[in-house]
């Protein structure tokens, strides 16, 4: 499967919270962190996700927000994964920006080159990836 997301983690379901028009699916990836994502309750149907079975969660570089130094605030998004940043490439408005979780998985940013040059972003500086639950969608193997 060729898709043009720059994030495909696969994993397994590891939980799921039922509701009755939405719910919280929560998949493990290699190295042990975990992605939530909120899908209806008929795509959880119509996937037949179930508690280990193979799953995989794709988040657009776009959706991944990146957070450096120690925050003021707490922040709604469901997925927050810590890690350093592995690698920046410039472009000629924004950069892409790859964190490297401790667990071996990379997580890719789209972000602004103002924002590259505010936050001093280098390599092996710490920081939190943050995307929505909402902004993860999920795929089953065929």
């Amino acid at each position: 499967m060729s898709i043009s997301a720059r994030n495909v983690f696969k994993g397994t379901v590891s939980a799921i919270k039922e509701g009755p028009i939405n719910a919280e699916v929560e998949i493990t990836i290699a190295g042990g962190d975990k992605i939530v994502a909120v899908l209806t309750d008929t795509s959880v149907k119509s996937l037949a996700l179930a508690l280990g079975k193979e799953a995989v969660a794709v988040i657009k570089a776009p959706s991944v927000t990146l957070l450096s130094g120690t925050p003021e605030y707490r922040f709604s998004a469901r997925n927050q994964l810590h890690g350093s940043v592995s690698h920046v490439a410039k472009g000629a408005v924004n950069s892409q920006v790859n964190v490297a979780l401790p667990g071996g998985a990379v997580v890719i940013a789209t972000v602004t080159n103002d924002a590259v040059a505010e936050m001093e972003l280098r390599d092996g500086m710490p920081v939190v990836a943050l995307f929505k639950a909402g902004q993860v969608m999920l795929g089953v193997p065929l």
